[in-house]
């Protein structure tokens, strides 16, 4: 671990206040969702907010699906400031929460700041097992390529040997991803990136294409995966096969294949490099054990980067994404306390 330089891993993402309540299904109907949605936020779904914090006893978190899975890298290494995080806030109370809530949990975030809207905000309705985010990406929207070529941050992605960047900014800043990627091949860096969520297959198919041929890993559920073969037109909802597809798509750097991760909840998580799959089978847990699903996925990225980044073999990484993840869902939100107790 002491070889572990800080400023390795360098993420972009949308940086949100997640707002995170237990509510009824009602209350998901009331607003058109579904559970386990993921949606960005209309005007019908702006008083949503004020009202789980009014009426719902809602929790704060520092969230966005980056900036999460950054926290538990974190956590996992013990040794601060080895993940830096880029993203968009806004000047107010709640960029001041995320910023020290970040920070305390060990991530070296270097915000952009914006004074035309406040911070982004991300709520997130519990309902039994389930979980649906509905974000209101504010400030996290209004990120510019121009905080990528300020001298400091330029040093820090030069410094960076590991870029993870979540299939959600596609929505944001498509030339911050672009011109990042081109530095990672250039320099025969990890460009790694997630689907996020089925909209960003079928809304965001444009940018989320040209950004591919760059991705050396790739991680995705089972919904978004099978959301990115339909949108490819391949007709097969075979998640091992979608998987072997996806890692012969078009690849720029010949170095190395690419690799994908499929994770499907209970079900055996996929490791899949060309025509080579792995299946790593997850312990379920007890219902009872069960608090809150949300970040599960981010959790598992966060503990797969943490030995991905040490040049632990694949399967160390893929059992520590797994652990992460079982620890998180066991606690409200994306959360965690304690030292991790991870054996490789």
């Amino acid at each position: 671990m002491e070889n572990i330089r800080t400023g390795t891993l360098l993420g972009m993402g949308n940086p949100l206040l997640d707002i995170s309540a237990t509510v009824d299904n009602d209350f998901l109907e009331r607003y058109g969702m579904k559970p386990d949605d993921a949606i960005l936020a209309e005007e019908k779904h702006k008083p949503l907010y004020e009202q789980l914090i009014s009426e719902y006893h809602a929790e704060y978190i520092a969230g966005g699906s980056v900036q999460n899975s950054f926290r538990v890298a974190q956590w996992v290494l013990q040794k601060p400031n080895v993940a830096v995080f880029f993203g968009c806030v806004g000047v107010d109370k709640y960029s001041k929460i995320i910023e020290d809530k970040a920070r305390q949990d060990g991530v070296d975030v270097r915000y952009q700041y914006t004074e035309e809207v406040p911070t982004g905000r991300c709520g997130v309705l519990i309902t039994g097992t389930h979980r649906s985010l509905c974000a209101d990406l504010g400030a996290a929207n209004h990120f510019k390529i121009d905080h990528i070529h300020q001298p400091a941050n330029k040093k820090l992605i030069e410094n960076a040997e590991y870029f993870y960047i979540s299939g959600f900014f596609l929505t944001v800043s498509p030339p911050s991803i672009l011109e990042v990627a081109k530095h990672a091949l250039q320099h025969n860096r990890w460009f790694i990136m997630n689907l996020s969520a089925p909209f960003i297959s079928q809304f965001y198919k444009e940018p989320l294409m040209a950004a591919l041929p760059y991705v050396d890993l790739i991680f995705g559920n089972e919904t978004e995966t099978e959301a990115f073969a339909k949108e490819q037109g391949w007709e097969t909802d075979d998640l091992k096969e979608i998987g072997k597809k996806i890692c012969k798509l078009p690849k720029q750097n010949e170095n190395r294949q690419r690799i994908a991760v499929i994770t499907q909840g209970q079900h055996p998580v996929l490791l899949i490099q060309g025509d080579k799959v792995e299946e790593f089978p997850v312990v379920p847990l007890k219902l009872e054990e069960i608090v809150d699903t949300n970040g599960a996925g981010d959790a598992f990225v966060g503990g797969f980067l943490s030995q991905f980044i040490q040049k632990q073999p694949l399967g160390v990484c893929v059992r520590c994404g797994i652990w992460a993840a079982r620890q998180i869902i066991q606690r409200s939100g994306c959360t965690f306390e304690g030292k991790p107790d991870f054996q490789p």
